[in-house]
């Protein structure tokens, strides 16, 4: 756990200010291309050059089981998870089809499942338990789960950045781990579940109720342990969340920028940031999730999301569509002509 007092690496404002500057000088009025413009800067900072690229990207799937699924917050069975890490690796799912279309290597994490798939062709399993714990009795994971789902996110980024990867994009996979999610950011935001609980893989509005109560009777059995960051996310969390926030962490940590995915991804974004101060420098937020807490976990980031589509799938989805946009920023500044190349006159001032 000592690696995580390492500072977080700070953003190169030399090369950003030489974005912004290159910026003014491209043939457009100034902003003209909005958002795309602060994107662009916002990357050269990122990796410390003037001109940015989205070439080497990385994708790692974190997947797990929960207990608190045995309280019927779910519309699936538990066996899903295990059944979709089949999927992902024989390239049947989203995100598989999606890292596909971006040209993005994609590697999948077991991190224990109820249900025992065995060894999986293109799947690393690294087993810390059959699921975690069911928060509404015990903490989730124990110590050494928890350090050990973190330590296999810091080592995923790791992976990635051995490969040159300009960009992390962090999925997950878990039945009921949208309430795991919901229980650590009401901890972490102090809010109420019926606030922040949504229909996660489907739920009616009498399952989502029955969610929120679930959650705030685990809440409730670890109010003590609850104002320290760490310790909310030991005692509510899961092992795929816990290891994206120690994915987060460790590419804060080592100049790899982040493009978060959707609510739970987010809600491990928010609890790096609580953990150590400033990996939030480091993260780029895809979309705006249709779950209705996803809004106020945003805003306590002060995230700019990128896409509003209605998307709600995890797994690192609606990330990997908003790549493209990504590196249409990218190339527009780094490829349009500034008004001297073109010989173009620039606006009286």
């Amino acid at each position: 756990m000592d690696w995580l007092s390492e500072p977080i690496r700070a953003l190169d404002l030399a090369a950003e200010a030489a974005a912004r500057a290159r910026q003014a000088q491209l043939t457009k009025p100034p902003g003209a291309l909005g958002e795309l413009e602060a994107l662009a800067i916002r990357l050269a900072a990122m990796q410390g050059v003037e001109r940015p690229r989205l070439d080497t990207l990385w994708v790692t799937v974190f997947a797990a089981d929960h207990g608190v699924a045995a309280e019927g917050v779910s519309a699936f069975p538990q066996a899903v998870t295990g059944e979709m890490v089949k999927n992902f690796a024989r390239g049947g799912a989203a995100i598989s089809v999606a890292a596909r279309a971006i040209g993005a290597p994609m590697e999948v994490v077991n991190l224990g499942t109820v249900a025992d798939i065995g060894a999986v062709p293109g799947v690393l399993h690294l087993p810390l338990g059959l699921g975690t714990a069911n928060m509404t009795q015990e903490a989730a994971m124990s110590e050494a789960q928890c350090a050990q789902a973190l330590a296999a996110g810091r080592q995923s980024a790791e992976r990635a950045r051995r490969t040159g990867a300009q960009l992390f994009i962090g999925g997950e996979m878990g039945i009921a781990n949208t309430t795991a999610a919901t229980a650590l950011a009401c901890a972490l935001l102090n809010e109420t579940p019926r606030l922040l609980a949504g229909p996660g893989t489907g739920l009616d509005a009498a399952g989502v109720a029955h969610k929120a109560a679930v959650i705030a009777r685990a809440l409730d059995r670890h109010r003590s342990a609850l104002g320290k960051p760490y310790e909310a996310l030991r005692c509510l969390g899961g092992f795929e969340i816990a290891a994206l926030v120690g994915a987060y962490l460790a590419c804060a940590k080592n100049g790899v920028a982040v493009l978060v995915d959707g609510f739970i991804s987010t809600v491990a974004a928010l609890a790096a940031e609580r953990l150590c101060p400033g990996t939030a420098n480091w993260f780029l937020y895809a979309h705006t999730s249709a779950e209705p807490g996803h809004v106020r976990i945003l805003a306590a980031l002060n995230a700019k999301p990128l896409l509003h589509l209605g998307m709600r799938l995890g797994e690192g989805s609606g990330a990997a569509v908003a790549v493209p946009l990504l590196r249409m920023a990218c190339t527009l500044h780094n490829g349009m002509a500034t008004f001297a190349e073109a010989g173009v006159s620039e606006r009286d001032d």
